[in-house]
């Protein structure tokens, strides 16, 4: 499906619009140890110049995997992992690319905004400002001490330890001669190949930290910042710097695409109502815009009568009243539809608990205690599903039975709005492509489905004239498509 998965990938790049910018290059042999040359405390970053060396992760070249057959150095790692995350042109680089984007008119354009309303609370330009360097710069405590240099690693943009943790203590057993992961583990390096220790690394940016200065209010929106969206397997397969093979087995513990995404979902919806349950969610108005769905009230206004024209649908699962902004509930209808597969009775208690999570959001009485009662049984049944994807894989009959739930009628009623139809869309395409990845289905077999699963991409690639029904009819021929390989 590599035609899908790039319209997803331009997608994300969307997504992640704001990263947009100029690319960095940081290659230097000896960097290492220079940095070296005194000894750091505890939880210290070293910067992307530690790992960039043209015998560590600086290669312009990658190794092959060992035993695949072709030319050049057979190696356990690519070693190209700094041109990677360097590439200027695509998803992948742009996590170098996020400080730059901090120095570009748009953001000069979002402070302006910011100070024009609020001018008290919005004083430092983009590029110094703490709530902007939280996502868009390595990442740090700020009760660090040493520990934490803002300005040491700044225009690196968001770098390698961002994700995988601070290395001034695991650096040496990382590079050492037969080192041991779990050794690196031990002191400190993070347990990435882990899917739920991946999603909330990635969850810290890409939804919000109530720990850091990391969380896009809606007062930044409303000044101009992209709205957020995160998948974590596209996500991931965007960020891969790395071959998952015969080495990466032995040492970690491979987890299937579609196990990824469903992790991913459930980490998602829990991090959310995190953020919901914590002073975050109470900033300004409770809740604090952010969590609601975006399009459901941003649709165009028009003085026509005639109500053909008219591309919203009511959801009918929120069970709120129309103009009641509802809460954003796209990882809500992906985790229902897997659930419904893999945890039947699960999964009945999850859809009870997000109906009454809706219908407390839309009460009348606005009762806050009522709502954050039902957010937190909702975060349990959250975290019971979390737990039972991350025990066991999907096989063959249960991702094909996930793909019709995302995409049946009973499921289906709930795209009325542009957030949750953009993740169906991913999923199915995200699902697919497990199938082939694990050998179960060949790539040539669903050639003929990409024309339908683009269609689908088509439909959520402009959020200001998606269009519901259209979206469900492509969604509708893809999924046919699909049942059609069982």
């Amino acid at each position: 499906m590599g035609g899908s998965r790039n319209i997803a990938v331009g997608l994300a790049g969307a997504a992640l619009s704001m990263l947009a910018g100029f690319s960095l290059f940081i290659a230097a042999d000896g960097a290492g140890a220079a940095a070296q040359q005194q000894p750091l405390a505890e939880g210290t970053f070293v910067g992307v110049a530690t790992c960039g060396g043209t015998t560590c992760h600086g290669r312009s070249v990658p190794n092959r995997s060992p035993g695949t057959p072709g030319p050049g150095l057979e190696g356990v790692v690519r070693q190209d992992e700094l041109m990677i995350w360097q590439d200027p042109a695509s998803a992948a680089g742009a996590h170098s690319r996020a400080y730059a984007v901090l120095e570009n008119d748009r953001s000069e354009q979002i402070m302006q905004r910011l100070r024009s309303s609020n001018s008290a609370d919005w004083r430092n330009p983009a590029p110094s400002e703490p709530r902007c360097l939280g996502c868009h710069s390595t990442a740090g405590d700020p009760d660090g001490g040493a520990a934490y240099r803002p300005t040491t690693f700044r225009a690196e943009g968001v770098g390698c330890e961002s994700c995988h943790g601070p290395a001034a203590r695991w650096l040496t057993s990382h590079y050492t001669v037969r080192g041991d992961h779990q050794a690196n583990l031990a002191r400190g390096l993070r347990r990435l190949e882990d899917p739920t220790v991946r999603a909330n690394v990635c969850l810290d940016c890409h939804f919000g930290n109530q720990a850091r200065e990391q969380f896009v209010t809606h007062e930044m929106m409303a000044a101009g910042h992209p709205r957020i969206s995160f998948e974590l397997d596209l996500f991931t397969t965007l960020q891969a710097h790395h071959n998952e093979d015969g080495d990466y087995d032995q040492r970690k513990t491979r987890v299937s695409n579609a196990q990824v995404w469903a992790i991913g979902q459930a980490e998602a919806l829990k991090r959310s109502l995190d953020l919901y349950l914590s002073e975050r969610g109470r900033q300004g108005i409770f809740p604090e815009f952010y969590f609601l769905d975006c399009h459901s009230c941003h649709r165009p206004i028009s003085d026509d009568p005639n109500p053909n024209v008219r591309r919203d649908l009511f959801n009918l699962a929120r069970r709120i009243p129309r103009g009641v902004p509802p809460y954003n509930d796209e990882n809500m209808i992906m985790l229902a539809a897997a659930a419904r597969v893999v945890a039947p009775r699960d999964a009945a208690q999850f859809e009870a608990a997000s109906a009454d999570f809706h219908a407390a959001m839309g009460s009348s009485a606005g009762n806050a205690q009522r709502m954050v009662a039902a957010a937190r049984r909702l975060r349990e049944e959250a975290d019971d599903l979390g737990q039972h994807f991350a025990r066991a894989p999907l096989g063959r009959a249960q991702i094909f039975a996930i793909i019709d739930a995302i995409t049946s009628r009973a499921i289906s009623e709930r795209y009325t709005d542009y957030a949750g139809s953009v993740q169906a869309v991913m999923a199915t395409d995200t699902l697919l492509s497990s199938l082939v990845a694990s050998g179960e289905i060949s790539q040539q077999s669903v050639m003929g489905i990409r024309g339908d699963i683009n269609s689908a991409y088509q439909a959520v690639r402009e959020p200001n004239s998606y269009d519901p029904g259209n979206f469900r009819a492509s969604l509708g021929r893809a999924a046919a498509a699909i049942r059609r390989l069982r």
